[in-house]
């Protein structure tokens, strides 16, 4: 496990950050605007109708430079696509872009955005890992939003009657998995298998947290190839081919495993905080029945990998003053705790997750915190989408039995290594 090693590297990072003030930042391609004015801000479609109300209060406070919010497809390859090809074609559509964290390396290696000014964020409020997620080659540029990471929630009710505890090991959920769950007609453990960018999250996640990785922390070279690989792998596909990992796991997403929890067929469950609020509804079938806690691995705590999204200007902002601005008004204390209560998402700034009343209220942010402090980034490659698909495929394809995870690796090792040459 890396995670000392790497909570203090991320540490270093923010410090140097805010030391620094990024010399150099202003170098990005020339702006067509300058000053201050109204702006456009594109992000994928925003299903709590939180960001809108956000923004109402940015714009009473500001009339002249009013944000217009252009939500864009729920899915995120279409949001991706659209903010390409804008982007790709020129056009001062969109100034300010609410983006994926993986999309960072990607739009920041085309010069599609701007470094952004440190000094004008509170980066030392932050999580030191979210820091991690607006950079790429040692330079700022995005404001860390949302952030995210996994956690593993679990049946409390049918683990205290088989007199056990939440797993804290491999071991440990699938001696559970195999002998709780089937005792109780659910199944054991599901994450996000369907081969799409859900499976390369639980993959990298299983493989960070056997000590490995895909890439190295620039997005150079590949590093996938390691028996830590092997290792993180083989226990997702062992699940599925000893049972404790149901067939029907192979065609889940985030709703679909959500939906399996929620509904009182699972035991464990991979997935997002957002599950937390939707599975204590009333009505569902888990309600005041579950629990949330770490994802475990091979000898303890396992790693999350960092989801979430940041800001970014477009390096044709018409009004860049302005956009800096509301970057550091959209991570200012008052509408990152809008992020949490109205969102239902995880913030970055640090002592959101200590305060009393929202831990009262969102009993998982200690949990969460942890996670997110400890969690890794995805990999950094201006040809992530690429990566990522790689990934996704060939662990389909070993999850299904159609190669072993040997091959699995080695195929998936040739196929990266030819990905990163070209990018």
């Amino acid at each position: 496990m890396r995670c000392p090693q790497d909570m203090r590297r991320r540490g270093f990072l923010a410090a140097a950050l805010l030391a620094a003030g990024y010399a150099g930042a202003g170098s990005a391609a020339p702006r067509r605007g300058s000053g201050r004015g109204p702006l456009t801000l594109a992000t994928g479609r925003d299903l709590t109708g939180y960001l809108q109300h956000v923004l109402d209060g940015w714009n009473r406070a500001h009339p002249a430079e009013a944000v217009t919010l252009v939500q864009l497809p729920e899915a995120a390859d279409e949001v991706h696509a659209q903010m390409v090809e804008s982007l790709r074609a020129g056009r001062d559509r969109f100034d300010v872009l609410n983006i994926d964290v993986t999309w960072t390396a990607e739009f920041a290696s085309a010069g599609w955005i701007s470094p952004v000014d440190p000094d004008r964020l509170p980066l030392n409020r932050m999580l030191p890992s979210v820091l991690d997620t607006a950079t790429f080659r040692g330079r700022l540029y995005a404001a860390p939003y949302v952030t995210n990471a996994g956690l593993l929630y679990y049946r409390e009710d049918l683990l205290e009657k088989a007199g056990l505890g939440p797993p804290r090991t491999w071991a440990e959920l699938e001696h559970a998995a195999r002998t709780v769950a089937p005792r109780y007609g659910v199944d054991g453990y599901a994450g996000q298998f369907l081969p799409y960018e859900g499976l390369t999250v639980n993959v990298d996640e299983a493989v960070e947290s056997a000590g490995g990785s895909i890439l190295d922390p620039d997005g150079r070279s590949v590093t996938v190839g390691s028996a830590a690989a092997r290792e993180g792998l083989g226990f997702l596909v062992r699940g599925v081919r000893d049972g404790w990992i149901p067939q029907r796991a192979l065609t889940f997403k985030e709703e679909e495993s959500r939906l399996a929890f929620q509904t009182g067929t699972l035991l464990f469950l991979r997935n997002w905080p957002y599950v937390y609020d939707m599975a204590s509804v009333a009505g569902s079938a888990v309600a005041g029945r579950f629990g949330v806690t770490l994802l475990p691995g091979p000898d303890g705590q396992g790693a999350s990998v960092l989801g979430g999204s940041n800001l970014a200007v477009t390096s044709r902002c018409r009004h860049p003053e302005t956009a800096a601005d509301l970057l550091a008004h959209m991570t200012g204390e008052e509408v990152q705790r809008q992020v949490l209560t109205r969102g239902s998402l995880p913030p970055v700034l640090a002592a959101l997750y200590t305060d009393r009343d929202l831990t009262r209220r969102y009993p998982y942010l200690p949990a969460l915190e942890q996670s997110v402090r400890a969690a890794r980034v995805r990999p950094k490659s201006a040809a992530y989408e690429q990566v990522s698909l790689a990934v996704a495929a060939v662990s389909s394809d070993a999850l299904r039995g159609q190669t072993t995870v040997a091959g699995a690796i080695s195929r998936v090792n040739r196929e990266l290594r030819a990905i990163t040459r070209s990018a």
